[in-house]
């Protein structure tokens, strides 16, 4: 299996750093079949996320929920004793440290949104607190495909910026690597372990502080540079997409390049064994669906792209690493 090295960091590793172990999602493609969903799930949302989380607690006495640990949105929310969904569910009445705070907004992600209300309590990540943090208590989430994830809730790590409002995470720092269920990596916060990457990181400024959005200089298939981005392109790091989003208008060059198609169910190629949807592979690329904020063509990273590398979000210098992971 791939490595999936992030890190999200401000100093080199220290005593001082918190690790904190991540599980690597099993297949929504795998619970969807066994539903009977598969094929709607995958006209919806054409391709298998795969997701990396880690434990956190809310509240006190403290009330434990596995989020999504997503560089890629800014807010952080769990699911409501209101919500109809089978995952752990913040109990307010439970915690002697929760403020309500009354308002209700809708937080959206490539795959849907979330309605939820807001409140205050205090957050707690292995040896870190943050006494009245605003957190989002969801009332209502989608079908797909949070009713089918590991997780119960996200917490967000782009900028402030990105938030609803000024609701956002407190905590900004992150890492992970070899993908199974007990071990899908790690989040390694204040620091940077030379033990998980080869070579020398590479940084890239941080181009706007919505995202962790870096400017992108060429794009290569195969051993053919395509000069796409000649005039510049931009793209954004996300640990919360599975997926290598591309500009509308290089698509399909892409495709072609590849041999693929666009289906009802994505990208495809081919004509592969049974464990395919429908006698076709689905690809991991679709076209960006997020408006660039510049005009510049914008791609998304995703953990299809991101599982090559040890990746470093360094929020206090404003700048991105990637190095080969070890």
């Amino acid at each position: 299996m791939k490595w999936l090295p992030v890190v999200l960091a401000c100093l080199q590793l220290a005593e001082g750093a918190v690790r904190i172990s991540l599980k690597k999602g099993l297949s929504i493609r795998d619970r969807m079949r066994a539903a009977g969903l598969l094929d709607d799930f995958l006209r919806r949302l054409r391709h298998d996320p795969s997701s990396y989380f880690g434990e956190i607690s809310i509240g006190e006495p403290p009330q434990k929920f596995l989020v999504l640990f997503d560089t890629g949105s800014s807010n952080l929310w769990v699911p409501s004793t209101d919500c109809k969904i089978n995952h752990a569910k913040f109990k307010p009445g439970d915690s002697a440290t929760f403020s309500p705070g009354g308002r209700s907004c809708t937080v959206s992600y490539g795959s849907g949104s979330v309605t939820i209300v807001l409140g205050w309590d205090t957050l707690r990540i292995q040896s870190i607190t943050v006494t009245q943090q605003e957190l989002g208590l969801s009332q209502d989430e989608p079908t797909q495909p949070f009713y089918f994830a590991d997780f119960d809730g996200i917490l967000g790590m782009a900028f402030p910026s990105l938030a609803h409002r000024d609701f956002s995470a407190a905590v900004t720092l992150f890492s992970r690597s070899h993908p199974t269920y007990e071990y899908g990596g790690e989040l390694i916060l204040g620091g940077i372990d030379p033990g998980l990457f080869q070579g020398d990181i590479t940084w890239a400024p941080v181009t706007q502080k919505l995202y962790w959005q870096v400017a992108l200089e060429e794009f290569a298939i195969g051993q053919s540079v395509t000069s796409w981005c000649s005039q510049g392109c931009q793209a954004i790091v996300d640990t919360g997409t599975f997926l290598l989003t591309v500009p509308q208008q290089y698509l399909e060059s892409i495709l072609e390049a590849l041999g693929a198609q666009e289906t009802s169910y994505g990208v495809s190629v081919g004509t592969v064994g049974s464990g395919a949807s429908n006698g076709y592979c689905t690809l991991a690329i679709e076209g960006t669906y997020l408006p660039s904020q510049d005009g510049q063509p914008l791609w998304i990273l995703g953990n299809v792209f991101l599982q090559e590398y040890y990746t470093a979000f360094d929020m206090a210098n404003s700048r991105v690493g990637f190095a080969p992971s070890a």
